[in-house]
């Protein structure tokens, strides 16, 4: 894994991890809270991993889908 992406890229890369990770766990406060199904608690849970990897790709600089071989434009 090497860097693959620029300061712009993981600059939003780390903002939708961490918008990605608030949005999970207001998603399981709200499960847990009881007034949601477990729908909630599957999307908070999806929400968590998606933001982790996404805060993980911005410290490292390396983009996954990148390394796939797809462009991307940021």
């Amino acid at each position: 894994m090497h860097c693959n992406i620029d300061q712009k890229g993981r600059r939003f890369r780390m903002i939708g991890g961490i918008i990605c990770t608030i949005g999970g766990l207001v998603c399981l406060g709200v499960a847990v809270a009881g007034l949601a199904v477990i729908a909630m608690v599957c999307t908070g849970i999806a929400l968590l991993i998606s933001g982790a990897f996404q805060i993980y790709e911005a410290r490292k600089g390396w983009c996954a889908i990148r390394a796939m071989g797809f462009k991307t434009p940021i």
